[in-house]
């Protein structure tokens, strides 16, 4: 049995493996690299797994984050996540690592991921990031949570002027979402056929939903929302705004119905914003509600050439 068949038989006994390690969204975000797992048994099982994303430019090998895949690292079955455990399983993992042709390494870990010693003293350094998470089984509290001016003002304010809707294409999303770069004088972090392929995937195990608040006039798109989701957790994996229609507060309505359905008509017990540690976005977040939950950045270089680049050119 090859790596990859074996760790999807793994994943499917993982009972709280993230979307984005799951065999298939890999095969569909990892473009212009390939992704490969370690893996580690007890007793003719795996318990343990470590998938990444290697890529190559010119002479270089690294590993780097797929594009929409907001974690990856470490995964443990929750029988195995003690520190007397886990020690010598992060060895074996890393030991299959392809260190000696690697010149950089760069992975968000997944939640469970808590433990980085093993890499600490292997030289990797580690940056804690946020991201932020609602507990949505109770919507009613969920709703009396939220900032005052989201309940009273900004969301009745958007639905006098827009309906929500799942009427829509992926065209017509990632239209809407290319303002908002433009906007900011960015170009697209995701090129459209990326982002098809994924879509695909996700529509075809109903993974997915693509949120629109359109004018009650016009029809035109003031925001738009895409979710999607895993066994456990609805995941707010993108979103835009026309610039236009910024002050209409369609994108807070937005997000409030994304909650929704992902409480009511998915039945999760949670949603989560899938990071941002900008400060306009992060505040949003808490106007939510939601609760901070700390994930690991984790880094090395072994190549100074490949140092000095990202000095100049970051």
């Amino acid at each position: 049995m090859s790596s990859r068949d074996a760790y999807t038989r793994f994943c499917d006994k993982a009972p709280d493996l993230p979307l984005f390690m799951q065999p298939w969204y890999l095969d569909a975000v990892c473009q212009g690299g390939q992704w490969e797992v370690a893996l580690v048994e007890k007793a003719g099982q795996v318990v343990a797994a470590w998938p990444y994303f290697l890529k190559k430019k010119w002479h270089w090998r690294y590993v780097a984050m797929p594009p929409l895949a907001r974690m990856m690292g470490p995964y443990l079955l929750p029988e195995w996540r003690a520190p007397r455990k886990e020690m010598s399983i992060f060895g074996d993992l890393l030991e299959q690592f392809p260190v000696g042709r690697l010149a950089a390494f760069e992975q968000d870990f997944n939640y469970t991921a808590q433990n980085w010693l093993p890499l600490y003293w292997r030289g990797f350094r580690q940056t804690t990031r946020y991201s932020y998470f609602l507990e949505i089984n109770d919507l009613d509290a969920v709703w009396k949570n939220l900032a005052p001016d989201y309940r009273n003002q900004k969301i009745p304010k958007a639905r006098e002027q827009t309906t929500v809707t799942t009427e829509g294409t992926l065209t017509d999303f990632f239209a809407v979402q290319q303002l908002s770069y433009q906007r900011q004088g960015l170009g697209s972090p995701v090129p459209f056929a990326l982002l098809a392929r994924l879509d695909e995937a996700l529509a075809a195990r109903e993974r997915r939903a693509i949120f629109f608040a359109r004018d009650l006039r016009t029809g035109e798109a003031h925001s738009v929302a895409y979710l999607a989701w895993d066994e456990r957790t609805a995941w707010l994996l993108m979103a835009g705004d026309d610039p236009a229609h910024r002050s209409s507060g369609a994108g807070i309505l937005l997000t409030w119905e994304a909650i929704r359905y992902a409480s009511e008509s998915l039945r999760l017990p949670e949603f989560d914003f899938a990071g941002s540690m900008i400060y306009a976005i992060e505040r949003v977040r808490r106007q939510f509600g939601a609760a901070q939950r700390p994930y690991f950045r984790v880094q090395k270089e072994w190549s100074a050439a490949w140092k000095v680049g990202k000095l100049l050119f970051r």
